[in-house]
């Protein structure tokens, strides 16, 4: 099942080309934590981590697209199951989810419906997509609702990407491929059915009682581990006297640190044991800390490269270039 036959598509563009979407699809990359009955993979926790650790190996804006946009199909697990059914099963086309983690915009309580509007940024794949996922904070006669702690109240919702308008705004040195973009909503009217809580699920599987922000950390951790790796395989290709010794040594700890928290995750939902507070929060700081680290020997051994790794069109300078770009997504800043 985790031993992926890519093809060698071309790399360094700024769009995957209709080949590269196909073979995608073909393999059911978008819907790895998918259940089978919705037609997806099915993948435990560490199957589906050595896939994406694969396609990031092998390409930055690869991996980072299959690994958010399947991060967003993740949410089938989140919608009724009447949606679920809808979008996965009935539709014409295999669903591509993805959108904004942000809280941008707004959704003006109308009835049962709600009037959504307003900008969201960095929605990875926004032209491959079907559908866009996004957050919105409820509104009611144009004011904010407050929870109890003050904080707004919010919902998440998924809606068809026609009814969005992209914006080509992603001017960043690399991950191009992704095709990252804003996207604006004016007074589109979504029914209740199209939004979701992001912590209550309808399925079973083991994957949905996994804690969202471990999902997120390790899965995103798992892609910089991956373009680290690559970049490391370039090296060796190199016939020069390098020393990337740190390189290598950060790499390996990073790998063997997360697949450990992996199998610790799915070992304690297995056992019908809680995520503690504290098991959450090392496997954030543990991550930071690697990401931190390969950066720091990344940025070490650079230098020392020559003018052809600073060349646009060489292997070095565009993993470097998309894995500094993959590396300001905001759960690695904080």
């Amino acid at each position: 099942m985790n031993n992926l036959r890519i093809p060698e598509f071309q790399k360094g563009t700024e769009r995957f080309s209709a080949e590269t979407l196909n073979w995608i699809t073909s393999q059911n990359l978008w819907n790895i934590w998918v259940p089978k009955v919705y037609g997806g993979r099915e993948c435990s926790l560490t199957e589906g981590l050595k896939l994406l650790q694969q396609l990031a190996r092998n390409d930055g804006s690869l991996g980072w697209t299959v690994t958010l946009c399947s991060g967003a199909n993740y949410f089938v697990g989140n919608l009724k199951p009447e949606t679920a059914q809808g979008i996965f099963t009935e539709g014409a086309h295999k669903p591509i989810f993805g959108g904004s983690g942000g809280l941008f915009g707004c959704a003006e309580k109308t009835g049962d419906n709600y009037r959504l509007s307003g900008t969201w940024k960095y929605a990875t794949g926004g032209p491959y997509l079907t559908h866009v996922t996004l957050n919105a904070k409820i509104t009611k006669n144009g004011k904010e609702l407050p929870q109890k702690d003050g904080s707004p109240v919010f919902k998440s919702f998924v809606i068809p990407k026609d009814a969005v308008n992209l914006i080509d705004d992603w001017n960043t040195m690399g991950m191009q491929a992704t095709r990252t973009c804003s996207f604006s909503i004016k007074d589109y009217i979504a029914q209740e059915e199209q939004s979701f809580q992001y912590d209550q699920f309808y399925l079973p599987q083991a994957i949905y009682k996994i804690n969202f922000r471990v999902f997120a950390d390790l899965t995103l951790w798992i892609n910089y581990i991956g373009m680290a790796q690559h970049f490391e395989e370039e090296l060796k290709s190199l016939e020069a006297e390098l020393d990337f010794d740190d390189l290598s040594t950060a790499v390996a700890k990073a790998e063997k640190d997360c697949f450990v928290f992996a199998f610790q995750v799915e070992e304690r939902i297995a056992n019908e044991q809680p995520l503690e507070p504290e098991f959450i929060t090392n496997i954030h700081q543990t991550a930071v800390a690697s990401v931190r680290e390969l950066s720091r020997s990344l940025i070490a051994v650079y230098p020392h490269l020559g003018i052809n790794a600073a060349r646009e069109n060489s292997a070095l300078n565009r993993i470097f270039r998309d894995y500094f770009t993959a590396t300001q997504h905001r759960n690695f800043t904080r």
